[in-house]
């Protein structure tokens, strides 16, 4: 293990950045500060690189590349195999890193570490991903073939609500295709995105392929302004994914952003009626509803509306408490978090929404400073109340009701998001309709959460996503890596046969 990951500014610890394989000290004179989310303490802080730091990291990280992109495919493998090892045996350690940070259940945060392992393990099929096409005789003693080859160096930007997970959608993918990455973690929750990063050098990944730097937005629009960054991966919100995008692709990068999301479901009345509400408030307080995928809008069609004592009486047992402690949630990340979700479920009560479960005034013992917000439901919402025009990103579940399947679909394709949906029934004529003509890139038929594993590719769609090619998956690979094709003719009559060609060239033969 490395030499610890923080220096102390007074009682605080501060983080480190990780550059070319060592922990270095930022001369760093801003500051964010790192909460235990249970507890309401600063447990440490976040410093914003200075230039200098940020141009040594990137430096860095071209120089490394120059040598990695040679490394054979299959020994780029290896590294990660190793590094699928480490990541298995610290899981417990990295639980306890997102649990303090973040929040989360400790069994929530392995779930968050195991589902980015899933992503390194998928790097194991590399050779296969990146090999490229053939065809024979495409004319007479002429062939046709491409290669994949990675782009150089690429950057990451990192979201608070899986500090595991989303880190290891882009780095392993990138530097197993032969590229390097300048990695920004989330200023709320850095820690468990520097001991990936430790690990990986545990594992054999040589020093520079993956620099770590930390900051906030003026480290963001280094990345999105620095010539040799070929490509960025983002993962938040809306405002900063659309910022990142225009500013980063202005500048001539690619990038790949997931942003933002008002995820729906359809309740139809012939469901499993348990399964479903199970299904629907796990989804929408799992992990404080601090998802992407979180299930916040339930639309009940037809006789289901009367189903919805049940699912009030399914959420109110729901109570958050210490991570550590495993219960069903934990706190909210952030008071000012808190803050906002309190406030948009005022503003729609008072347009005529009802909180029929209302957790704004959750507390718990022993932690009267914690950043708590318990289940809610909010029925009779309409489409322009604040807790359905805007992204809640807590425990709550906006309900809405409709008299058909028909209704319910117009009423998801208005909705400008389009992350994922899903339909608990039990007709499949009702389950093939609604894949067919729902507007979300990622759908479930009796699945809450849709997240598509590795050899698949997190497709969400509209304005959850900004760019072309998603994460992980061959979409991911295609995103990291550049094709040449090469257009051969080895014949051996040329010599005799030669002559100067003016017109397009129309291959006949």
């Amino acid at each position: 293990m490395m030499r610890r990951s923080a220096l102390f500014l007074g009682s605080v610890p501060v983080m480190k950045n990780l550059i070319n394989g060592k922990l270095v000290e930022s001369k760093a004179t801003k500051f964010f500060d790192i909460y235990n989310p249970a507890t309401g303490e600063v447990i440490a802080k976040t410093p914003q690189s200075t230039p200098e730091e940020l141009h040594q990291a990137l430096e860095g990280c071209v120089e490394a590349q120059k040598t990695w992109a040679e490394v054979s495919v299959p020994n780029r493998v290896r590294v990660m195999l190793n590094y699928q090892k480490l990541i298995r045996d610290h899981t417990d350690e990295l639980a306890k890193l997102i649990t303090m940070e973040q929040g989360k259940t400790l069994n929530d945060a392995a779930g968050d570490v195991f589902r980015g392992l899933e992503v390194v393990e998928h790097t194991a099929s590399m050779g296969s991903l990146l090999m490229g096409e053939t065809l024979e005789n495409v004319s007479s003693h002429m062939d046709t073939y491409s290669f994949r080859y990675p782009l150089g160096v690429t950057a990451g930007i990192c979201p608070f609500n899986f500090p595991a997970m989303c880190c290891l959608w882009m780095f392993p993918v990138a530097v197993t295709a032969g590229n390097s990455m300048l990695v920004k973690p989330s200023e709320k929750v850095p820690h468990t995105a520097m001991r990936l990063g430790e690990l990986a050098l545990e594992a054999g990944l040589p020093a520079g392929i993956v620099n770590m730097v930390h900051g906030g937005p003026d480290t963001v629009n280094f990345i999105c302004d620095a010539e040799p960054i070929r490509a960025i991966s983002f993962v938040g919100g809306n405002s900063a994914g659309d910022y990142i995008y225009q500013r980063g692709a202005a500048n001539g990068k690619r990038v790949q952003a997931n942003c933002g999301a008002k995820n729906h479901c359809i309740i139809m009345p012939d469901a499993d009626k348990e399964q479903a509400i199970n299904a629907v408030i796990g989804a929408a307080c799992g992990a404080c509803g601090q998802r992407c995928m979180a299930l916040s809008v339930a639309i009940l069609v037809g006789e289901a509306k009367e189903w919805l004592p049940e699912i009030c009486a399914k959420a109110a047992e729901l109570k958050p408490d210490v991570g550590t402690k495993n219960p069903p949630f934990g706190p909210i990340i952030t008071k000012q978090a808190r803050d906002r979700a309190i406030k948009l479920i005022d503003d729609s009560e008072k347009q005529g929404a009802k909180v029929l479960v209302d957790g704004r005034k959750c507390s718990v013992e022993g932690f009267p400073n914690g950043f708590w917000i318990g289940s809610s439901v909010v029925a009779d919402v309409t489409t322009d109340m604040p807790c359905y025009q805007e992204e809640l990103f807590a425990p709550v579940l906006a309900v809405i009701t409709a008299d058909s399947l028909d209704e319910g679909l117009d009423i998801i394709s208005k909705n400008p998001y389009g992350n994922g949906a899903a339909i608990f029934t039990q007709s499949g004529a009702a389950a093939r309709k609604f894949q067919h003509e729902v507007a979300a890139g990622q759908i479930g038929i009796n699945v809450p959460i849709p997240v598509p594993l590795p050899m698949f590719s997190f497709t969400g769609s509209r304005k959850s996503f900004r760019g072309e090619n998603h994460f992980y998956g061959k979409m991911g690979v295609n995103f990291y890596t550049d094709t040449k094709t090469i257009v051969s003719n080895w014949n051996p009559n040329n010599a005799k046969k030669s002559k100067v060609m003016t017109d397009f060239p129309i291959f006949k033969q």
